[in-house]
Protein backbone atom coordinates (compact mmCIF):
# COMPACT_ATOMS: atom_id res chain seq x y z
CA UNK A 1 0.00 0.00 0.00
CA UNK A 2 2.85 2.50 0.99
CA UNK A 3 4.38 1.65 -2.67
CA UNK A 4 1.14 2.59 -4.74
CA UNK A 5 0.90 5.75 -2.54
CA UNK A 6 4.03 6.83 -3.11
CA UNK A 7 3.81 5.78 -7.14
CA UNK A 8 0.49 7.95 -7.11
CA UNK A 9 2.35 10.56 -5.28
CA UNK A 10 4.96 10.71 -8.35
CA UNK A 11 2.64 10.51 -10.88
CA UNK A 12 1.32 13.47 -9.89
CA UNK A 13 4.40 15.67 -9.08
CA UNK A 14 5.17 14.63 -12.85
CA UNK A 15 2.18 15.61 -14.06
CA UNK A 16 2.58 19.28 -12.41
CA UNK A 17 5.97 19.69 -13.91
CA UNK A 18 4.79 18.97 -17.58
CA UNK A 19 2.29 21.08 -17.04
CA UNK A 20 4.03 23.67 -15.76
CA UNK A 21 6.16 23.52 -18.71
CA UNK A 22 3.19 23.40 -21.22
CA UNK A 23 2.03 26.88 -19.50
CA UNK A 24 5.50 28.69 -19.87
CA UNK A 25 5.77 27.90 -24.08
CA UNK A 26 1.89 28.00 -24.46
CA UNK A 27 0.07 31.54 -25.12
CA UNK A 28 -2.90 33.41 -23.14
CA UNK A 29 -5.56 30.75 -23.99
CA UNK A 30 -3.93 27.72 -21.94
CA UNK A 31 -4.20 30.23 -18.70
CA UNK A 32 -7.58 28.65 -18.79
CA UNK A 33 -6.80 25.19 -19.17
CA UNK A 34 -4.02 25.49 -16.45
CA UNK A 35 -6.35 27.11 -14.04
CA UNK A 36 -9.05 24.18 -14.67
CA UNK A 37 -5.92 21.55 -13.75
CA UNK A 38 -4.97 23.46 -10.66
CA UNK A 39 -8.15 22.82 -9.50
CA UNK A 40 -8.20 19.16 -9.69
CA UNK A 41 -5.29 19.10 -8.19
CA UNK A 42 -5.77 20.88 -5.53
CA UNK A 43 -8.41 18.69 -4.42
CA UNK A 44 -5.68 15.64 -4.87
CA UNK A 45 -2.84 16.97 -2.37
CA UNK A 46 -1.48 20.00 -1.20
CA UNK A 47 2.08 19.88 -2.38
CA UNK A 48 0.69 20.03 -5.67
CA UNK A 49 -1.26 22.81 -5.36
CA UNK A 50 1.97 24.78 -3.95
CA UNK A 51 3.09 23.83 -7.47
CA UNK A 52 0.72 25.43 -9.29
CA UNK A 53 0.57 28.68 -7.50
CA UNK A 54 3.76 29.16 -8.44
CA UNK A 55 3.31 28.47 -11.67
CA UNK A 56 0.17 30.26 -12.60
CA UNK A 57 1.98 33.16 -10.98
CA UNK A 58 4.52 32.89 -13.28
CA UNK A 59 2.23 32.84 -16.07
CA UNK A 60 0.38 35.71 -14.88
CA UNK A 61 3.65 37.72 -14.33
CA UNK A 62 4.45 37.08 -18.11
CA UNK A 63 1.44 37.69 -19.48
CA UNK A 64 0.34 41.45 -17.97
CA UNK A 65 2.51 44.06 -20.60
CA UNK A 66 0.04 42.60 -23.20
CA UNK A 67 -2.55 44.20 -20.70
CA UNK A 68 -0.94 47.33 -20.56
CA UNK A 69 -0.31 47.72 -23.76
CA UNK A 70 -4.34 47.41 -24.68
CA UNK A 71 -4.73 49.81 -21.65
CA UNK A 72 -3.07 52.18 -23.49
CA UNK A 73 -4.71 51.85 -26.39
CA UNK A 74 -7.90 53.03 -24.87
CA UNK A 75 -7.21 55.85 -22.45
CA UNK A 76 -5.84 57.87 -26.18
CA UNK A 77 -9.30 57.61 -27.44
CA UNK A 78 -10.94 60.09 -25.19
CA UNK A 79 -9.50 63.56 -25.14
CA UNK A 80 -9.62 63.88 -29.09
CA UNK A 81 -13.86 64.09 -29.18
CA UNK A 82 -14.53 66.44 -25.72
CA UNK A 83 -11.58 69.01 -27.19
CA UNK A 84 -13.38 69.27 -30.42
CA UNK A 85 -16.60 69.72 -28.89
CA UNK A 86 -15.04 72.39 -26.74
CA UNK A 87 -13.60 74.24 -29.36
CA UNK A 88 -17.19 74.67 -31.41
CA UNK A 89 -19.38 75.47 -28.40
CA UNK A 90 -16.99 78.13 -27.57
CA UNK A 91 -16.53 79.99 -31.13
CA UNK A 92 -20.44 80.56 -31.99
CA UNK A 93 -22.17 82.53 -29.01
CA UNK A 94 -19.78 85.73 -29.49
CA UNK A 95 -20.80 86.46 -32.83
CA UNK A 96 -24.55 86.97 -32.39
CA UNK A 97 -24.11 89.61 -29.60
CA UNK A 98 -21.53 91.39 -31.26
CA UNK A 99 -24.02 91.61 -34.37
CA UNK A 100 -27.20 92.89 -32.48
CA UNK A 101 -24.57 95.54 -30.92
CA UNK A 102 -23.82 97.52 -33.95
CA UNK A 103 -27.33 97.30 -35.47
CA UNK A 104 -28.85 99.02 -32.07
CA UNK A 105 -25.98 102.08 -32.16
CA UNK A 106 -26.39 102.55 -35.66
CA UNK A 107 -30.25 102.86 -36.28
CA UNK A 108 -30.53 106.15 -33.45
CA UNK A 109 -28.50 108.63 -35.03
CA UNK A 110 -29.65 108.14 -37.98
CA UNK A 111 -33.55 108.96 -36.75
CA UNK A 112 -32.10 112.05 -34.50
CA UNK A 113 -30.54 113.43 -37.61
CA UNK A 114 -33.74 113.05 -40.45
CA UNK A 115 -35.71 114.57 -37.20
CA UNK A 116 -33.37 117.58 -37.56
CA UNK A 117 -33.41 118.11 -40.98
CA UNK A 118 -36.82 117.72 -41.75
CA UNK A 119 -38.28 120.64 -39.92
CA UNK A 120 -40.55 122.69 -41.59
CA UNK A 121 -39.51 126.14 -42.74
CA UNK A 122 -42.42 129.08 -42.60
CA UNK A 123 -43.12 130.42 -46.03
CA UNK A 124 -41.95 134.05 -46.20
CA UNK A 125 -45.06 136.47 -45.91
CA UNK A 126 -45.46 139.21 -48.44
CA UNK A 127 -46.11 142.68 -47.26
CA UNK A 128 -50.01 143.82 -47.94
CA UNK A 129 -50.81 145.72 -50.58
CA UNK A 130 -52.06 149.89 -50.25
CA UNK A 131 -55.36 151.07 -51.43
CA UNK A 132 -55.00 151.45 -55.07
CA UNK A 133 -55.34 155.33 -56.39
CA UNK A 134 -58.85 156.37 -57.32
CA UNK A 135 -59.02 157.38 -61.12
CA UNK A 136 -62.07 159.16 -63.29
CA UNK A 137 -62.92 158.03 -66.57
CA UNK A 138 -65.01 158.96 -69.40
CA UNK A 139 -65.74 157.64 -72.72
CA UNK A 140 -67.06 160.07 -75.70
CA UNK A 141 -68.87 160.07 -78.70
CA UNK A 142 -67.64 161.58 -81.50
CA UNK A 143 -64.75 162.53 -79.39
CA UNK A 144 -66.70 165.47 -77.84
CA UNK A 145 -70.04 164.33 -76.02
CA UNK A 146 -69.40 162.32 -73.24
CA UNK A 147 -71.28 159.24 -73.40
CA UNK A 148 -70.17 157.29 -69.85
CA UNK A 149 -68.47 158.70 -66.66
CA UNK A 150 -66.95 156.13 -64.19
CA UNK A 151 -64.86 157.01 -60.80
CA UNK A 152 -63.19 154.03 -59.08
CA UNK A 153 -59.93 152.81 -57.61
CA UNK A 154 -59.67 149.13 -58.61
CA UNK A 155 -57.43 146.33 -56.88
CA UNK A 156 -57.68 142.42 -58.47
CA UNK A 157 -57.16 139.41 -56.44
CA UNK A 158 -56.66 136.13 -58.46
CA UNK A 159 -54.94 133.49 -58.40
CA UNK A 160 -53.11 131.07 -61.50
CA UNK A 161 -54.92 127.39 -60.69
CA UNK A 162 -56.85 125.86 -57.38
CA UNK A 163 -53.57 125.09 -55.22
CA UNK A 164 -52.12 128.45 -55.90
CA UNK A 165 -51.93 131.22 -53.46
CA UNK A 166 -54.07 134.51 -54.84
CA UNK A 167 -52.01 137.45 -56.20
CA UNK A 168 -53.21 141.69 -55.96
CA UNK A 169 -52.37 143.66 -58.39
CA UNK A 170 -53.86 147.34 -58.42
CA UNK A 171 -54.82 149.26 -61.33
CA UNK A 172 -52.80 152.99 -61.70
CA UNK A 173 -55.33 155.28 -63.18
CA UNK A 174 -52.26 157.58 -64.44
CA UNK A 175 -53.22 158.52 -67.99
CA UNK A 176 -49.32 157.71 -69.05
CA UNK A 177 -50.12 154.52 -68.14
CA UNK A 178 -53.49 153.32 -68.58
CA UNK A 179 -55.60 153.96 -71.57
CA UNK A 180 -59.23 154.78 -71.75
CA UNK A 181 -61.47 153.16 -74.32
CA UNK A 182 -65.12 152.44 -74.66
CA UNK A 183 -68.84 152.52 -76.51
CA UNK A 184 -71.67 154.38 -75.48
CA UNK A 185 -74.93 152.54 -75.84
CA UNK A 186 -77.81 153.89 -77.15
CA UNK A 187 -80.88 152.97 -78.79
CA UNK A 188 -80.95 149.12 -76.69
CA UNK A 189 -76.77 148.83 -77.15
CA UNK A 190 -74.93 148.18 -74.36
CA UNK A 191 -72.38 150.72 -72.91
CA UNK A 192 -68.52 149.71 -72.28
CA UNK A 193 -65.42 150.68 -70.65
CA UNK A 194 -62.04 149.47 -71.68
CA UNK A 195 -58.96 150.40 -69.15
CA UNK A 196 -55.99 148.88 -70.58
CA UNK A 197 -52.18 149.40 -69.22
CA UNK A 198 -49.19 147.04 -69.65
CA UNK A 199 -50.08 144.81 -67.08
CA UNK A 200 -53.37 145.20 -66.94
CA UNK A 201 -56.54 144.87 -69.32
CA UNK A 202 -60.02 144.93 -68.01
CA UNK A 203 -63.84 145.40 -69.83
CA UNK A 204 -67.07 146.54 -68.28
CA UNK A 205 -70.06 145.92 -70.15
CA UNK A 206 -73.06 147.79 -69.05
CA UNK A 207 -76.66 146.84 -70.21
CA UNK A 208 -79.84 149.03 -69.91
CA UNK A 209 -83.05 146.80 -69.64
CA UNK A 210 -86.25 148.34 -68.91
CA UNK A 211 -84.56 151.96 -67.92
CA UNK A 212 -82.28 150.34 -65.66
CA UNK A 213 -79.06 149.80 -65.87
CA UNK A 214 -76.50 147.61 -64.17
CA UNK A 215 -72.80 145.65 -64.76
CA UNK A 216 -73.58 142.83 -67.28
CA UNK A 217 -69.84 141.68 -67.82
CA UNK A 218 -66.40 141.78 -66.61
CA UNK A 219 -63.37 140.62 -68.44
CA UNK A 220 -59.53 140.88 -66.86
CA UNK A 221 -56.60 139.92 -68.63
CA UNK A 222 -53.34 140.30 -66.72
CA UNK A 223 -49.52 139.68 -68.28
CA UNK A 224 -47.26 138.56 -65.30
CA UNK A 225 -43.79 139.06 -64.80
CA UNK A 226 -42.84 135.30 -65.76
CA UNK A 227 -44.68 135.23 -69.39
CA UNK A 228 -47.89 133.55 -68.25
CA UNK A 229 -51.06 135.07 -68.59
CA UNK A 230 -53.94 135.26 -66.43
CA UNK A 231 -57.44 135.44 -68.27
CA UNK A 232 -60.77 135.55 -66.06
CA UNK A 233 -64.11 136.82 -67.25
CA UNK A 234 -68.28 136.38 -65.97
CA UNK A 235 -70.86 137.41 -68.39
CA UNK A 236 -74.14 136.96 -66.39
CA UNK A 237 -73.40 139.62 -63.62
CA UNK A 238 -76.12 141.62 -61.82
CA UNK A 239 -74.24 144.87 -60.46
CA UNK A 240 -74.12 148.21 -59.52
CA UNK A 241 -77.69 148.80 -60.51
CA UNK A 242 -79.71 151.98 -60.75
CA UNK A 243 -82.41 153.88 -62.60
CA UNK A 244 -81.28 155.04 -66.22
CA UNK A 245 -80.66 159.06 -66.19
CA UNK A 246 -78.95 158.06 -62.44
CA UNK A 247 -75.62 156.93 -61.29
CA UNK A 248 -74.35 154.14 -58.95
CA UNK A 249 -72.38 155.12 -56.03
CA UNK A 250 -70.57 153.34 -53.21
CA UNK A 251 -68.13 154.98 -51.32
CA UNK A 252 -67.54 152.25 -49.26
CA UNK A 253 -65.11 149.33 -50.44
CA UNK A 254 -66.72 146.29 -51.74
CA UNK A 255 -65.18 143.24 -52.73
CA UNK A 256 -67.35 141.03 -55.89
CA UNK A 257 -66.32 137.27 -56.45
CA UNK A 258 -66.03 137.46 -60.22
CA UNK A 259 -64.87 133.94 -60.38
CA UNK A 260 -62.90 131.35 -58.15
CA UNK A 261 -60.26 132.62 -59.33
CA UNK A 262 -61.06 136.36 -59.48
CA UNK A 263 -62.12 139.12 -57.27
CA UNK A 264 -62.68 142.62 -57.66
CA UNK A 265 -62.64 145.26 -55.49
CA UNK A 266 -63.34 149.03 -55.88
CA UNK A 267 -63.26 151.92 -53.49
CA UNK A 268 -65.65 155.04 -53.79
CA UNK A 269 -67.09 153.94 -56.78
CA UNK A 270 -69.25 155.75 -58.69
CA UNK A 271 -70.44 155.10 -62.21
CA UNK A 272 -73.26 156.63 -64.72
CA UNK A 273 -73.31 154.57 -68.56
CA UNK A 274 -76.45 156.01 -69.62
CA UNK A 275 -77.92 159.43 -70.34
CA UNK A 276 -75.29 161.24 -69.08
CA UNK A 277 -75.70 165.42 -68.98
CA UNK A 278 -73.42 168.28 -68.65
CA UNK A 279 -70.11 166.46 -68.64
CA UNK A 280 -71.34 165.62 -65.07
CA UNK A 281 -73.12 162.83 -63.36
CA UNK A 282 -76.90 162.53 -62.21
CA UNK A 283 -78.37 161.88 -58.85
CA UNK A 284 -76.86 159.05 -57.47
CA UNK A 285 -78.56 155.84 -56.27
CA UNK A 286 -76.33 154.72 -53.33
CA UNK A 287 -75.37 151.64 -52.07
CA UNK A 288 -76.75 149.65 -49.34
CA UNK A 289 -73.40 149.70 -47.22
CA UNK A 290 -73.69 153.79 -47.69
CA UNK A 291 -77.14 153.64 -46.93
CA UNK A 292 -76.40 152.04 -42.94
CA UNK A 293 -74.36 154.86 -42.34
CA UNK A 294 -76.78 156.96 -42.21
CA UNK A 295 -79.86 154.89 -40.51
CA UNK A 296 -77.45 154.84 -37.36
CA UNK A 297 -77.63 159.56 -36.78
CA UNK A 298 -81.52 158.57 -38.13
CA UNK A 299 -82.37 156.41 -35.19
CA UNK A 300 -80.31 158.11 -32.95
CA UNK A 301 -82.09 161.56 -33.28
CA UNK A 302 -85.39 159.83 -33.15
CA UNK A 303 -84.67 158.49 -29.75
CA UNK A 304 -83.43 161.95 -28.00
CA UNK A 305 -86.68 163.53 -29.89
CA UNK A 306 -89.17 160.62 -27.86
CA UNK A 307 -87.21 160.88 -25.04
CA UNK A 308 -87.61 164.77 -25.16
CA UNK A 309 -91.88 164.45 -26.05
CA UNK A 310 -91.79 162.61 -22.66
CA UNK A 311 -90.25 164.93 -20.69
CA UNK A 312 -92.32 167.76 -21.57
CA UNK A 313 -95.12 165.59 -21.07
CA UNK A 314 -94.53 164.66 -17.61
CA UNK A 315 -93.82 168.70 -16.70
CA UNK A 316 -97.78 169.70 -18.01
CA UNK A 317 -99.17 166.59 -16.32
CA UNK A 318 -96.70 168.00 -12.84
CA UNK A 319 -98.24 171.90 -13.68
CA UNK A 320 -101.52 170.93 -13.62
CA UNK A 321 -101.80 168.86 -10.01
CA UNK A 322 -100.38 171.88 -8.24
CA UNK A 323 -102.47 174.14 -10.14
CA UNK A 324 -105.51 171.69 -9.06
CA UNK A 325 -103.89 171.86 -5.07
CA UNK A 326 -104.09 175.44 -5.13
CA UNK A 327 -107.74 176.30 -6.07
CA UNK A 328 -109.43 173.73 -3.36
CA UNK A 329 -107.39 175.74 -0.40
Amino acid sequence: MTVRGCMTLLFILLCGIVHADDLVTSPLPAIQQLSTSQIISSTSSPTTSKHSSAATSAAVTTEFPTTHHKTTNSTTEPPTTPHHNTTNSTTVPPTTPHHNTTNSTTEAPTTAHSNATTAPTPPPTSPPVPNPTVGNYSVKSDNVTVCLLAKMGLQFSFKMSENASFQTLNLDPSPNVTEVSGACGSGGNDSSLVLKSEEITVHFIFTNVSQKFRLHALMLSVNLANGNVFNASNNNLSLWEASVGSSYMCKKEQSYNITDKLTINTFELQVQPFAVQNNKFNTAHECSMDDTSLLIPIIVGAALAGLIFIVVIAYVIGRRRTYVGYQTL
